[in-house]
């Protein structure tokens, strides 16, 4: 598919970003956090088989943090208590360990920022141009400092991030919940709008909520996956849209 042949995204009542992976290539920060921290919990622990990129891929990638550690440990047939979001970094349940790996990646972002995909940046002064709404829709709890240091955070009115979706008790992705409270919180409706996502639990999310168009950018995930998983169109970089 060629650029001609793609939709124009201005034509849509409203177009919604995953954050990680899609303006922003925190998911690599993310997917090195993660990995170094559960390599190092794998071997203290003595877990079989060993952690992999596919790991992230199946069980992180898109969802809650806490969520994630609870399907990855799952996955290898590891059961440890929840726990509380205020458990320190140290303590051996669900909460801890994600807080093990969230003081790895702020880290890394505050030591060494984050800037937009260029494609990404075009695409929303595109829209902003044509004066088409755009909201973020992501799972991360550190969503809107990510947006703040890639210099994103004015350019967005609306953030449906991990720290709204706890506080409004809202369910994972892939679950719709984010993605149809997202549309409810930028006011537009599903039906006539865009969400953009690089994540197999992201584009399943935007599908179940009903978005008249899903798409998929291949970051790593597979386009044939992200297709098999309901995305309309997928591109390997939203220049492709501009």
């Amino acid at each position: 598919m060629t650029s001609a042949d793609l939709p124009d995204l201005t034509t849509y009542d409203g177009v919604l970003f995953d954050l990680d992976g899609v303006l922003t290539p925190t998911a690599d920060v993310h997917m090195h956090a993660w990995q170094t921290m559960f390599t190092e919990l794998f071997s203290a622990w003595g877990i079989t088989p060993a952690y992999t990129a596919d790991d992230y891929f199946r069980h992180l990638d898109g969802k809650k943090r806490y969520d994630g550690v609870a399907s990855l440990l799952r996955s290898r047939d590891v059961e440890v208590p929840w726990g509380d979001p205020s458990d320190d970094p140290s303590a051996d349940t669900i909460c801890g360990i994600g807080n093990r790996k969230n003081a790895v990646f702020e880290r890394v972002l505050r030591s060494e920022g984050i800037a937009p995909y260029p494609g990404s940046l075009a695409l929303v002064d595109k829209l902003q141009a044509a004066g088409t709404p755009i909201a973020v829709v992501s799972s991360s709890k550190n969503a809107r400092e990510v947006l703040a240091v890639a210099g994103l955070l004015e350019r967005f009115p609306v953030v449906m991030d991990g720290v709204v979706a706890e506080e409004r008790h809202l369910p994972s992705k892939p679950a719709p919940d984010v993605f149809a409270e997202g549309a409810r919180m930028l006011g537009v409706d599903p039906a006539r709008s865009v969400a953009i996502e690089d994540a197999h639990s992201g584009v399943e999310s935007a599908v179940a909520a009903g978005y008249a168009l899903v798409v998929g950018v291949d970051r790593g995930a597979g386009a044939d996956a992200l297709r098999a998983l309901g995305a309309h169109v997928v591109v390997d970089d939203l220049d492709a849209f501009v």
